[in-house]
């Protein structure tokens, strides 16, 4: 009997070229050995529901084929169970900040390919309270608003461009929030531009914004922007562009496995690029919690899975 995979794919993210890519995928995964077939999802939260089912299922593996907001829904219906089957990543998305990361090649037929030869390492997640999880990042302050103000319809016709013209206009309304911070390893009270807590080193399209992040290290790297004004902010980021910014004056980082988050005024947490409600929130890294696939040029602490 070949092992099962189950496709959850978001047929709207990116410029939507999943929908005509889906019989490629399907054929490769197929001639690999395994047993596939597909689930399209069609709105908030269908992801999360189609992950969980495929789990009770009995499916071997998983793969989700979208952007960072459907890794991350599929991912929070794997994290909550018992059994987690490997879990491979088609990225179809803006960013695809965590394929990035993760040495996936953004080419749906390469990064199909990578899923059929199945090597997988261990991967931690980000849990907030009780049950949610985040894959790549957890984000506040006025810039991250950025992400989930785009309109989905401007992203899937301009890509990159849409975040950047969102930024622009967003720059003049740019004002600090406060935040507390309560860790295993620092504290900060103060007022900050940004904080980004972080599994990776590819944030927002950034790379190397956490060039010491591992996604199995068992820890979050926190970065932190402080007051600042806008030409100040700007030179920051062309700062990040170089990779030199963890050595500014603003920019407080540190390493932790547990945050506490709160502040004096509402400031909104943003998880994956979608909103998480407002602060306070708690947050702790969920260490080797799932198995991803990954090209075998990436394997550190990984083994290639046994195949039937």
């Amino acid at each position: 009997m070949r092992p099962r995979i189950r496709i959850i794919y978001n047929p709207t993210a990116g410029k939507e070229i999943v929908k005509g890519k889906l019989h490629y995928i399907l054929d490769v995964l197929e001639e690999s050995g395994l047993e596939a077939s597909a689930f399209a999802t069609k709105g908030a939260g269908d992801a999360t529901r189609a992950a969980a089912f495929a789990v009770d299922e009995g499916f071997d593996y998983l793969v989700v084929c979208g952007g960072d907001g459907t890794v991350n829904e599929v991912v929070n219906g794997l994290a909550r169970k018992d059994r987690r089957p490997p879990l491979g990543i088609i990225p179809a998305g803006t960013t695809n900040d965590l394929a990035r990361a993760l040495g996936i090649p953004t080419q749906i037929e390469e990064a199909a390919l990578t899923v059929a030869r199945r090597f997988s390492i261990q991967f931690d997640l980000g849990q907030i309270g009780e049950d949610r999880y985040f894959v790549n990042i957890a984000a506040c302050g006025k810039l991250t608003e950025i992400t989930y103000d785009v309109p989905s319809k401007m992203k899937t016709m301009l890509g990159y461009l849409a975040y950047y013209m969102k930024g622009l206009e967003l720059l003049p309304r740019l004002r600090p929030i406060h935040l507390h911070v309560e860790s295993d390893a620092r504290r900060f009270d103060g007022k900050v531009m940004l904080c980004l807590i972080t599994n990776s080193r590819h944030v927002a399209g950034f790379r190397d914004v956490a060039p010491s992040a591992l996604v199995n290290d068992g820890l979050f790297d926190v970065i932190l922007v402080k007051r600042t004004n806008i030409g100040e902010l700007l030179r920051l980021v062309s700062a990040a562009l170089r990779g030199e910014h963890l050595e500014d004056e603003r920019v407080v980082y540190f390493q932790a496995s547990e945050l506490h988050l709160s502040s004096k005024e509402p400031v909104d947490l943003n998880i994956d690029g979608e909103y998480g409600g407002k602060l306070p929130h708690s947050i702790r890294i969920k260490s080797s919690h799932l198995s991803v696939i990954v090209p075998e040029e990436e394997l550190s602490n990984g083994e290639e899975d046994e195949r039937e």
